[in-house]
C-alpha cells in the first residue's frame, strides 16, 4: 500500500465505544488521520470539525429539473456512492433519472454502490443495488427491475447529509447509508414484527448489464460479485451500446443468515447460493424486463442487519482488501458517517466565506460540494485498476491516484481550474489520469467523455487540450506535461483512422478529431465531414489549438505555441459577415467554400421546407443556435468583436442577448435568441461585457442569475450539473472571478456576493474582501490588488498561481468609470498583426 499514510500499522474505522482506552484513543486518531489522508485532505479533522461547513449543504438541491444529482453518501471523489435508486415518474420512461433518483419520485427499488453527479442521458453506473424487504420472495426482481419490490417514501421521512442518507420507507425499515473512499456502510432497521431480507440486485445497474455473478456464504455472512456494464448514452448509437468495465464487490453483513435465494431471468429458487446472469442491453439499449439475476439473505424477525461493503474494479481480492483498509469487523454507519463528514468539512473549509444571506451560504457550498465529488478515485487501495485497454495497471509516483469519469466537454471550462486551484496535486493527478487513459486508448486517443475504464465520445470538440492545460495553468504540476503535450499535438497534427471515418457520429463520433484530415486542409470542419456540427467542431477545435498553445507557452515550447496560436485563429474561416442583418455569424461551411445560406429548418423538418439562415438555427451547432455559439471565440474576444464592428456593436449584441425587449433577464428557456445559461455554449458569456469596456453589466447581470437560478431547493440547479461544471460556475461566479481563457490562469472579474472569502491554498491563500456586499451593493467602484488600485478588470495568472489580496470597493449603482478604459479590458490572444 504505497500510498497509505506511515501510522497506518493498524487497518480500519474503530467503532464507538465508552470504554474506549487511550490505545483505542490513539488509533481512532491515526485511522482519522489514515482515511482523510486516503481522500487527499491535509486539513486536521478537529480544525474541520470546529467549522462544520457540512451542515450548509442540502443534497436535494439540483434532485429535479434535470439536475440529475443523486443524494445518498459519498466522500470527496469517492469510489463509493451509496445512493437511492427511484422508480420512473412517468411509467413510459426506463429511468427515474441520470442519478439514479428524481425528487418526483414516490418509490425507491433500492440503494445502489456507485452513480455519477449530474449526468445526462440515462445515466449508467447504479451498480449493485440492496433492497431491504418484508416479503417472501415469490417472483423474480428481474420480472420488472424497475418496479418490482420497491417500497414507497416520503421527503418527511428521508435526511441527506454530506457522507451520509437515511430513508424510513413505508415497509416500515429504516435505512442508513454511509461512506468511505472505496467501501460503504448501511444499517437495516426492520420492523420488530416483520421479516428481514436483504435483495442484492446485482444485474441492476441502471442502464442494464452484460454479465452478473453473486454468491452467498451463509456461514460468514459474506456476498461476493461482479457485474460487467457499460451502455452510457447505448440508447442513442450502437457505439457505446456495449460493457466496459467490471465491478467486484464485497459484503459482509453482521446477523446470523437463516435463509437464503436466488433469481435468473423469471426463475426464483428458494435455498440456493448461487445466481449468475445479466440483464443485457435491450434491442434499443435500455434493459428489458425479464432478464437478470441476484441473491436474498434473510435475517429472521425484526433484525437490525448492519452491512459493509467494498468495491473494485480490478478484483474480488482488491474489493475485499478495499474493504479492510477502510473498516473493520464492528464498524458502524455512526463510524462512518462521520469520517465523511470531516472528509466534506476539509474539503469545504479550502474556501471559508462570511456574509451573505443563508440562502447564499447554502447554495454556494452545496455547489462547492457537487464541484468535489468528480472525477472519483478509479485506483485501489494498492494502487491497482483497470486501464482503457482492460489491462491492469498501477499507480506509479508521483500520482497518488487514478481518477475516472471526465465528461471533458463540461469540464475544461471551469471545473477542472476550481479542483487544481484548490488542491494543485489532485489536478496534477487528474492531468496524469486522463494521460494514461490516452497511453491505453485505441491509437493514443483522449477520448472526450470517459466513463469508468470505457471511452464513450460522448459530445464533441478536443476538451483534453483545454483540461491539462488548465490543470497546468492554475498549479498541478506533478504530472508528465511535456509527454502529455506531445501527446496532444500528435493527436492534433496526425488524423488516426477514427477521426477519418463517422462511427457513432452525430453524438458519439469515435475520433479525438473528427474530420481532422479536413481541418488540417481546409481550416475549418465543413459539411460532411465526421462531427457532430461542423460549425460547433470548428469552434471547439479552434479552443482545443489555443489550449495547446497556452500550454506549451508555459512549457517553454515556443515554436509549437506559435503554430497552434495560428490555428486558433481558424475561427475567422466559418465567420460570414452576411449571415443577418445584424451582423455576421458562425455558420456552416461546404468544402467548396460556399455558405448555405438555406438550411432546414430543424424544428420542423417534418416537410423539409428551406428557410433563410436564422440566428436562431441549430443546423451545425451542439445543443445550442448560431446565436448562442456566436460568443464562442474566449481567447480573442477582440478579434471577435472587431469582427461584430466594434465594442459597440458587440455590447448592443450582448444586450439583446441577456435581456428580452422588455429588458427582463433572458438567461434560460427564453428561446434560441438568447443565452442559456443552464448549458455549456453560454456559461462564459457574461463576462464578455468586461472585454467591451462595460464591466458593470457583467456585475449587474451574474448576480441577476445568481439571485434566480441557482436555488436552495431541489430544482436549484439550472440543468444537468455535469460532474460538478455547472455548480464550478457558481462557486467561481460567487467569488466574483471567472476563468474566462482556456488553457490559461487569468480570472475575469465580476463581484463577490460575501463580505469576506479567503481561499486556503498551499501555494498561497487568496483573500477577498467586499464589506459592502449585500443584495443592492454589487456594482464596483474600486478594487486593490494587493493593496494597490487596479482598473482593470481581470487578475494575471500569477494571482491564482501564487496567491494574493483583493479588495472591492462596492457600491449600489453602476460606477461605469471603474474598468472602462481601453487598456482594462482582459487579454486575447492572437498573432502579432491579427
Amino acid at each position: 500500500m504505497p500510498f497509505a499514510p506511515k501510522c497506518l500499522p493498524f487497518r480500519g474505522i474503530v467503532s464507538t465505544s465508552r470504554s474506549r482506552s487511550a490505545g483505542s484513543k490513539s488509533l481512532a486518531a491515526c485511522l482519522t488521520v489514515a482515511l482523510l489522508s486516503s481522500a487527499g485532505f491535509a486539513q486536521s479533522q478537529s480544525q474541520s470539525q470546529t467549522r462544520d461547513r457540512a451542515s450548509y449543504v442540502n443534497p436535494l438541491v439540483g434532485t429535479t429539473n434535470g439536475g440529475n444529482v443523486f443524494p445518498g453518501a459519498t466522500v470527496p471523489f469517492g469510489m463509493v456512492q451509496f445512493s437511492p435508486e427511484a422508480t420512473p415518474v412517468n411509467p413510459k420512461r426506463p429511468i427515474a433519472a441520470p442519478g439514479g433518483y428524481e425528487y418526483r419520485s414516490t418509490e425507491l427499488r433500492g440503494f445502489s454502490l456507485t452513480n455519477v453527479e449530474g449526468w445526462g442521458c440515462a445515466g449508467g453506473s447504479g451498480d449493485v443495488p440492496l433492497m431491504p424487504i418484508t416479503v417472501a420472495v415469490d417472483k423474480s426482481p428481474s420480472s420488472d427491475f424497475r418496479h418490482a419490490y420497491a417500497a414507497g417514501f416520503t421527503h418527511a421521512d428521508e435526511k441527506a447529509e454530506p457522507g451520509s442518507y437515511k430513508v424510513k420507507l413505508a415497509n416500515g425499515v429504516e435505512v442508513s447509508l454511509a461512506a468511505a473512499l472505496r467501501m460503504g456502510v448501511a444499517t437495516f432497521a426492520f420492523p420488530a414484527d416483520a421479516a428481514s431480507r436483504v435483495l442484492v440486485r446485482t444485474s441492476d445497474s441502471e442502464v442494464g448489464s452484460t454479465a452478473a455473478e453473486t454468491k452467498v456464504d451463509a456461514a460468514t455472512g459474506t456476498v461476493t460479485g461482479e457485474v460487467t456494464s457499460g451502455n452510457f448514452c447505448g440508447y442513442i448509437n450502437e457505439e457505446d451500446r456495449r460493457p466496459y468495465y467490471t465491478l467486484h464487490f464485497v459484503a459482509k453483513f453482521d446477523q446470523p443468515v437463516t435463509e437464503t435465494g436466488a433469481w435468473k431471468d423469471e426463475k426464483v429458487t428458494p435455498g440456493a447460493a448461487t445466481a449468475e446472469g445479466g440483464t443485457g442491453f435491450g434491442p434499443k439499449g435500455f434493459p428489458e424486463s425479464g432478464h437478470g439475476s441476484g441473491v436474498w439473505l434473510g435475517f429472521g424477525q425484526g433484525k437490525t442487519v448492519r452491512v459493509r461493503i467494498g468495491i473494485s474494479y480490478v478484483s474480488l481480492a482488491n474489493a475485499e482488501a478495499n474493504l479492510e483498509a477502510e473498516s473493520k469487523a464492528g464498524t458502524t454507519y455512526e463510524d462512518v458517517a462521520a469520517h465523511a463528514r470531516a472528509a466534506w468539512n476539509a474539503q469545504l473549509n479550502k474556501i471559508e466565506i462570511e456574509g451573505g444571506t443563508e440562502e447564499q451560504k447554502t447554495v454556494f457550498t452545496t455547489a462547492l460540494y457537487h464541484a468535489s465529488m468528480t472525477p472519483t478515485t478509479y485506483s485501489d487501495a494498492n494502487g491497482e485498476y483497470t486501464g482503457m485497454d482492460g489491462k491492469m495497471h498501477r499507480v506509479l509516483e508521483p500520482q497518488q491516484a487514478q481518477y475516472a469519469n471526465f465528461s471533458g466537454w463540461d469540464v475544461y471550462r471551469s471545473q477542472l481550474q476550481l479542483l487544481t486551484w484548490l488542491d494543485p496535486q489532485r489536478g496534477s493527478d487528474i492531468a496524469q489520469s486522463l494521460f494514461n487513459q490516452s497511453q491505453q486508448d485505441v491509437n493514443g486517443r483522449w477520448d472526450r467523455w470517459t466513463h469508468l475504464g470505457g471511452a464513450t465520445h460522448v459530445m464533441n470538440g478536443d476538451p483534453a487540450d483545454g483540461a491539462v492545460a488548465a490543470v497546468w495553468a492554475f498549479g498541478g504540476r506533478s504530472f508528465d506535461a511535456k509527454a502529455a503535450l506531445a501527446s496532444l499535438v500528435k493527436a492534433a497534427e496526425v488524423p488516426t483512422p477514427e477521426d477519418l471515418k463517422d462511427a457513432g457520429c452525430p453524438v458519439e463520433c469515435a475520433g479525438q478529431r473528427p474530420g481532422l484530415d479536413q481541418y488540417l486542409k481546409l481550416h475549418y470542419i465543413p459539411v460532411g465531414a465526421p462531427a457532430w456540427g461542423p460549425a460547433a467542431d470548428t469552434l471547439e477545435d479552434v479552443s482545443a489549438d489555443f489550449s495547446i498553445s497556452a500550454l506549451a507557452g508555459h512549457l517553454g515550447e515556443k515554436a509549437v505555441e506559435r503554430r497552434f496560436l495560428e490555428r486558433a485563429q481558424y475561427w475567422k474561416n466559418i465567420w460570414n459577415p452576411k449571415a443577418a442583418p445584424d451582423g455576421g455569424y458562425f455558420m456552416n461551411r461546404k468544402a467548396d467554400g460556399t455558405f448555405p445560406m438555406d438550411l432546414v429548418d430543424e424544428d420542423n423538418d417534418s416537410d423539409h421546407k428551406p428557410q433563410h439562415f436564422t440566428p436562431a438555427t441549430g443546423a451545425g451547432f451542439v445543443e445550442g443556435s448560431a446565436a448562442q455559439y456566436v460568443w464562442m471565440v474566449p481567447f480573442n474576444v477582440a478579434g471577435l468583436f472587431d469582427e461584430m464592428g466594434g465594442h459597440d456593436k458587440a455590447v448592443e449584441r450582448l444586450n439583446h442577448f441577456f435581456y428580452d425587449d422588455k429588458g427582463k433577464p433572458a438567461v434560460t428557456n427564453a428561446g434560441d435568441l438568447h443565452a442559456e445559461l443552464n448549458n455549456e455554449p453560454s456559461i462564459e458569456t457574461p463576462w464578455l461585457y468586461d472585454f467591451a469596456g462595460q464591466p458593470w453589466k457583467t456585475q449587474q447581470l451574474v448576480r441577476q442569475v445568481l439571485d434566480s437560478i441557482w436555488k436552495n431547493a431541489p430544482n436549484g440547479i439550472p440543468g444537468n450539473d455535469d460532474l460538478g461544471e455547472m455548480s464550478s460556475w457558481d462557486v467561481f461566479a460567487s467569488l466574483g472571478l471567472y476563468p474566462e481563457i482556456p488553457g490559461r490562469a487569468e480570472l475575469v472579474l465580476g463581484s463577490p456576493i460575501f463580505t469576506r472569502v479567503v481561499v486556503h491554498r498551499a501555494q498561497g491563500d487568496v483573500t477577498i474582501e467586499a464589506p459592502a456586499a449585500d443584495a443592492t451593493h454589487y456594482y464596483v467602484r474600486s478594487v486593490k490588488v494587493d493593496g494597490k488600485a487596479s482598473d482593470k478588470t481581470w487578475l494575471p495568472e500569477a494571482f491564482a498561481q501564487k496567491g494574493g489580496r483583493l479588495e472591492f470597493e462596492l457600491t449600489d449603482a453602476p460606477a461605469k468609470n471603474w474598468g472602462s478604459g481601453a487598456n482594462d479590458a482582459p487579454p486575447s490572444f492572437a498573432p502579432k498583426g491579427q
